[in-house]
């Protein structure tokens, strides 16, 4: 029987596929560029097939080498869990759990998410990365996140998913704009060529505009911001109006600005709320808990009312 690749050999496969690149893969791997490149060489060898193209300017997967690549990632996840699972087995509710998190989530939840979960679990630590969601969920497959806090609907085929609770979209505008003007503001009454989006790449692209019955677009007013707070600003100068999760204008984002916020007459766009896992999971336990405080934090009485249009 041939000797079978080792763990190591798939990780630098996997990790060279995310760079296309050797000395940045090394690096990712903390290994020297030699070290990386002779264990995809060696791992070559040992499968007898070809599963990079190499030459001075371009590094590229073969479809041999993009077959080895999405096994490997199985692989090396169910690995972790398996790690996890022996540790876990002894002393659950302890130990480091990396939590991966939406940028329109992560400031307005995980704060108050840790932190009552530290005051629950004294011994269990947090390791916190904010990514979008294709990023978010890659990195759960591959065993680099255990948990997600992501924003539904989006396609979660294959994974552990706990929704938590609906976070409505509220409209926003400089004050004074007509479009707030309304007590609840109407998605048929909204003027769409105004509507500022996230770039490509944040779902709360394609919930503003699912929620608005719009197909994907090329944005109307030729503007898009990368963050909710530049959405803020740009809403402020009069460039268009937004839509927001609640959950942002309740943890004060809009604070010391002038834009004001209307919510949505009936039926309100909204985005779902939910922590997700590798249905492979060893931690549970922790999964559920965690789910628990977070669906009590989306359910709590609101502690800050937003600044509603007058």
């Amino acid at each position: 029987m041939s000797a079978l690749p080792s763990l190591r050999q798939l990780s630098y496969l996997v990790k060279l596929s995310e760079k296309l690149n050797f000395t940045q893969a090394a690096e990712a791997s903390f290994v020297t560029q030699s070290t990386l490149s002779g264990g995809i060489q060696e791992l070559e060898r040992q499968l007898g097939a070809q599963l990079v193209e190499r030459d001075r300017q371009h590094v590229r997967m073969t479809p041999i080498g993009e077959e080895v690549v999405e096994r490997a990632r199985a692989l090396l996840s169910m690995a972790t869990d398996l790690v996890q699972r022996a540790s876990i087995a002894a002393e659950p509710m302890t130990g480091l759990l990396r939590l991966g998190a939406i940028p329109t989530i992560a400031p307005f939840m995980l704060p108050a998410l840790v932190r009552t979960a530290r005051e629950r679990f004294p011994r269990l630590r947090f390791a916190l990365r904010e990514e979008t969601t294709s990023r978010s969920l890659e990195q759960l497959r591959d065993g680099s996140l255990d948990f997600a806090l992501i924003a539904l609907p989006y396609d979660t085929t294959g994974l552990l998913v706990r929704p938590l609770f609906d976070d409505e979209l509220w409209l926003i505008a400089a004050e004074g704009d007509p479009a707030v003007r309304p007590a609840r503001a109407s998605v048929a009454q909204l003027d769409h060529q105004r509507l500022l989006l996230l770039e490509e790449g944040h779902c709360l692209r394609s919930h503003t505009l699912e929620g608005c019955g719009l197909a994907e677009r090329a944005n109307a007013t030729g503007i898009e911001a990368t963050s909710v707070t530049t959405l803020v600003q740009m809403v402020e100068e009069g460039l268009g109006i937004a839509l927001l999760p609640e959950m942002a204008l309740r943890a004060g984002l809009l604070a010391g600005t002038s834009v004001v916020a209307r919510p949505m007459g009936s039926p309100a766009p909204r985005r779902g709320i939910a922590l997700v896992a590798r249905a492979s999971t060893a931690r549970i336990a922790e999964f559920e808990a965690l789910a628990e405080i977070a669906a009590t934090l989306g359910r709590e009485p609101k502690r800050r009312r937003p600044k509603v249009a007058a």
